[in-house]
């Protein structure tokens, strides 16, 4: 598919979100990486500076990858690294403890930090993640910059200074209705970026204020990423049950006199907890007093100093706020992502806690699925059911999430019984296998769907597989297309599968090649989003033995090859192309093949997840 995107000209956008923060915006960019007409509406003036969350998971990180901003990500994550060099160097200059760097970050539980020298780097569920699994400090402020400028780049129009004040939702479409942000002429500007460019078009905020007094904005569909108390669930009637909240925390960015007497990390204290770096001026505290008596009042000097001495139990005096937070920890889930033609993602679908940086990374997960989805729907050749997968997918996902940030909450509190659960957890993370367990649940590597097929990696994130041309799976996936990889160089099963996929131009391509890393491997169908949709293949067997007691020769099923490569390697993506499905080979013993999804299934998943070819192809 050719990704360069038209102007958003057309008066009617295909789809309008609510909130251009990295949720939001990331979906912009999924949606226009596919033509398909998108609108912004954000009612900040510029980007919150705020300070927020701190990292990605793997998943996210694998899913900038397959976009091709890996590269700008790492750029980040080294500046980040120097960050933390200045804040160590501070530290020491002030006569702290000195504090030894990681050598790799691993994250935290309930402010109990992870070894990363105990963690078995040799899980199978670190394997072939490619350079995706280098990244992870990436603070959601620089995220979201280089979000908006990849969303300028697609055409995205993002209209700053305005906010949804109410909607009307039909069968066929959405009215949006719209005001300008009191004091929001003057600073907020319209960006209309173009393929290859990024600039804006120069639309100051007035010019865009006196479009949107009393404006109204028709689309076809409309998205809430608008945050925790988001104004499009509230208008559209989703409901949000949940838990209540029972802490007060805040989160700021400060300069400080008597740093020094602060213990770097996270500190468990006999009033609560708090947290001190890793950023020069970060500061975070956790009291367990109840949720704040006016979340939306202005935080002091004065609030956060108090907090601070008040959980660390040292006279540190803050002399100045940069920016600053509150949080609270009420864990609520919409039952149902979508109503009609309105849909959630992100923060608006779910909230809960801060801790362990899964917000963020969740709502990623949310836009990666959903964007192609919609697409798909919009330009007509999405099967039937396949936007209701995406509350079907993304849901037990949010719901472990709110899960795992409740059990924290619960170890955290300063109470005998949480403290002394506390240990235990303390105690199982101080092991090999406790901290593989907790950094595989952190960083997101156990995530999957329950997709049909048997084979161990459908409804998994694809492995980024390196093939012998040097190329890797992720650089297939830039253009948002879904992805047929059939392991050969046999050029006649290459040529039948371009032309099965020929149905399915703009949606489809079909990449062939060997894997010889991944030998075993006969073909991946991988989704636009890089979840493995079918696969084909075997574990390894023993080369020219492993028959059975019945011994000799038999035919066996396509897809069924050797680890040594006597096969095609791609014997069942080359049955379903036509090619002969069967071959003569040593029969590996039952015990020796792993389950793999019948190749049969191919067509299946193809239709399942892409619709039904071309007529013109047919």
């Amino acid at each position: 598919m050719d990704t360069e995107t038209t102007r958003c000209t057309d008066p009617r956008p295909d789809v309008v979100i609510a909130g251009a923060g990295p949720v939001g915006l990331l979906l912009a960019c999924e949606l226009a990486l596919r033509r398909v007409r998108v609108v912004v509406l954000e009612r900040l003036t510029a980007p919150d500076e705020t300070i927020k969350a701190g990292a990605i998971n793997t998943p996210s990180a694998e899913a900038f990858y397959r976009r091709g901003l890996l590269p700008a990500l790492a750029e980040v994550q080294q500046e980040a690294f120097g960050r933390f060099g200045s804040f160590m160097r501070q530290r020491q200059a002030a006569g702290a403890t000195p504090v030894r760097a990681a050598p790799k970050f691993a994250g935290h539980f309930a402010g109990i930090m992870l070894p990363a020298e105990l963690l078995d780097a040799s899980d199978p569920g670190f394997d072939d993640v490619g350079p995706a699994g280098d990244i992870g400090l990436v603070p959601q402020l620089a995220l979201e910059r280089l979000l908006a400028e990849r969303a300028a780049e697609l055409g995205v129009v993002v209209r700053r200074g305005v906010e949804l004040t109410g909607f009307d939702a039909a069968d066929d479409g959405v009215t949006v209705r719209l005001r300008p942000v009191a004091g929001a002429a003057g600073a907020s500007t319209r960006q209309d970026g173009r393929t290859g460019g990024g600039e804006a078009d120069g639309e100051t905020a007035g010019e865009a204020a006196g479009e949107a007094a009393g404006e109204t904005l028709r689309a076809d569909w409309l998205v809430g990423c608008d945050g925790g108390r988001s104004t499009v669930r509230r208008l559209a009637g989703f409901p949000f049950p949940g838990t209540a909240p029972e802490i007060t925390g805040r989160q700021a960015m400060v300069e400080l006199t008597g740093s020094e007497k602060l213990g770097a990390g996270w500190n468990e204290t006999a009033t609560g907890i708090y947290a001190h770096g890793p950023l020069p001026g970060r500061i975070l505290t956790v009291e367990f007093d109840g949720p704040p008596a006016d979340r939306d009042a202005p935080i002091t000097l004065e609030e956060l100093q108090s907090s601070l001495r008040r959980t660390s139990g040292t006279d540190v005096t803050i002399t100045k706020v940069l920016t600053a937070t509150r949080f609270t920890d009420h864990a609520r889930q919409v039952p149902d992502y979508r109503s009609g033609r309105v849909l959630l993602a992100g923060d608006a679908a779910h909230v809960h806690s801060p801790f362990g940086g899964q917000g963020l990374n969740l709502g990623i997960g949310d836009a990666m699925n959903l964007g192609w989805k919609l697409a798909a729907t919009i330009h007509g050749h999405a099967p039937e059911g396949l936007l209701d997968t995406y509350t079907a997918e993304r849901h037990p996902i949010g719901a472990w999430v709110l899960e795992w940030t409740r059990a924290q909450v619960a170890v955290m509190r300063p109470d005998p019984h949480a403290r002394a659960l506390r240990e235990v957890v303390r105690d199982l993370i101080g092991t090999v296998t406790g901290t593989t367990y907790f950094v595989k649940r952190i960083s997101g590597v156990w995530q999957g769907y329950d997709l049909p097929g048997d084979h161990p990696l459908t409804g998994r994130s694809a492995p980024d597989l390196e093939l012998a041309d040097g190329s890797r799976l992720a650089g297939h996936l830039r253009d948002g297309q879904g992805l047929l990889l059939v392991l050969t160089d046999d050029p006649e099963t290459a040529r039948q599968a371009a032309e099965y996929a020929s149905g399915y131009a703009g949606r489809l391509r079909v990449v062939t090649g060997r894997c010889p890393s991944r030998p075993e491997l006969t073909g991946l169908l991988v989704r636009p989003d890089g979840i493995t949709a079918w696969a084909a293949g075997t574990d390894a067997w023993q080369d020219g033995e492993g028959a059975d007691a019945g011994g000799g020769e038999a035919e066996v099923s396509a897809g069924v090859g050797t680890a040594s490569g006597r096969t095609s390697g791609a014997a069942g993506v080359a049955d379903v192309f036509g090619a002969a499905g069967v071959a003569t080979v040593p029969r590996p013993s039952a015990a020796e093949i792993r389950t793999a999804d019948e190749p049969g299934a191919l067509d299946d998943a193809v239709r399942r997840w892409f619709g039904t070819p071309d007529a013109a192809a047919g």
